[in-house]
C-alpha cells in the first residue's frame, strides 16, 4: 500500500512539474499575429508601401518579409529583402537588391525570438531539418546559435516583425 502510494505521490508530482513547467514555457513565448506568408521562392521583392527609404534605416512594418540578415549588432539585426532569380545554368538563386538600391530594415531581435532552423541547431550545419512540402525550417534553435549563424553568412528567411522586433525566423532551404 505505502509503495502505490508513494508512486501515486510521485506521479503526481511530476505531473505538477510538467504543467508548472508548461505554463512557464507557454508564458514566456510572446504572442505575436499570425501574418500571411509570403511564397518561400517568390520572385519579386516584397514592397513595403509605408516604408519611406529615403529616411535613416529602421525597422520593416509588421509582418513577415522573405530576406536575409545581411548585418547583426549586439541584439540589433539588419537586414534586405530578397526574391528568387532563375538561372539559366543552374536552378538559380536568391538575390538582394542591387548595389546601391536603399531597400534595408533594422531591428531588434526579440529576446524570446522563435528561430526555425533548416539545418540543424549545430554549428556544422550538416542535418536538414525543414518541412517537406514547404521547405521551411522546422527545427527550433537558440537565440544565440540565431546570432552567430546570420552574423557569418546570408541565409534566406522568412523574417517576421512584430511592434519593430524581429519575433520570428524560419530559414528557407536552399540546396
Amino acid at each position: 500500500m505505502k509503495t502505490s502510494l508513494r508512486i501515486l505521490l510521485a506521479g503526481g508530482a511530476a505531473a505538477a512539474v510538467v504543467l508548472t513547467s508548461g505554463a512557464v514555457a507557454s508564458a514566456s513565448a510572446a504572442p505575436f499575429p499570425k501574418y500571411k506568408a509570403p511564397k518561400p521562392f517568390g520572385t519579386t521583392f516584397q514592397a513595403d508601401p509605408k516604408h519611406d527609404f529615403s529616411k535613416h534605416i529602421s525597422s520593416r512594418h509588421d509582418g513577415i518579409l522573405r530576406g536575409w540578415i545581411t548585418h547583426v549588432g549586439g541584439s540589433e539585426a539588419e537586414y534586405t529583402p530578397i526574391k528568387w532569380k532563375k538561372g539559366t545554368q543552374t536552378e538559380g538563386g536568391f538575390v538582394g537588391p542591387s548595389e546601391g538600391d536603399l531597400m534595408a530594415y533594422s531591428s531588434q531581435i526579440a529576446k524570446d525570438v522563435v528561430f526555425l532552423s533548416a539545418y540543424g541547431c549545430s554549428s556544422s550545419m550538416a542535418g536538414i531539418t525543414v518541412t517537406r512540402n514547404t521547405g521551411l525550417g522546422s527545427k527550433r534553435c537558440s537565440r544565440t546559435e540565431l546570432i552567430r549563424r546570420h552574423a557569418d553568412h546570408r541565409q534566406p528567411a522568412l523574417i517576421t516583425v512584430y511592434k519593430g522586433r524581429i519575433v520570428q525566423v524560419q530559414e528557407i532551404y536552399t540546396p
